[in-house]
This record gives structure tokens, sequence and C-alpha cells, in this order.
């Protein structure tokens, strides 16, 4: 009987599973938010499905990356690097 440690092909099916997930769950998750953009553009912040205001976050975050000089700039390109390879 062989024992293989980590699991030969079936790890790595099991990973790529994952990944394949990971970036499915991405992909809703971008709808989902630009969904919530869209109908609070449209409908304002008291969007009853949506709490949150998305729109307010983003300019959020957008700022705290400005203000972070060269840090934020790297941030944001890793980001669209990681968002744009499809």
């Amino acid at each position: 009987m062989s024992y293989d440690f980590l699991g030969g092909n079936n790890m790595l099916e099991k990973l790529q599973t994952a990944g394949t997930w990971i970036k499915e769950l991405t992909s809703v998750s971008l709808g989902l938010l630009a969904l919530a953009v869209v109908l609070q553009v449209l409908f304002g912040a008291a969007v009853p499905f949506f709490p949150v205001d998305v729109i307010g976050s983003i300019v959020g975050i957008t700022a705290e990356l400005g203000s972070q000089g060269l840090v934020g700039l790297v941030a944001v390109w890793v980001l669209m690097v990681i968002l744009s390879d499809k």
C-alpha cells in the first residue's frame, strides 16, 4: 500500500477547485458591489436592502489609499493586477 503525504493529484484537484471557488465568489462579489453602487446612485443612500453606504465606503477607501502615497498606489496596482488576471 502506497501512501502519498500530500495526496498527489487529489490534492492538486482540491486546490484547483478552491481557486475556482474563490474566483467565482470574487466575481459575484464585484457584481453585487456594482449593483449596490448603481442602486445607491438611483435611489440615494436609503436603499432598503443595502443598509451600508457603499459609495461612502468606496470614497473612504480611496481617500485612505491616496493619503498613503506610494504605498497606496502600489496597493491599487496589485489589486488591479489580481482582479484583471482572468
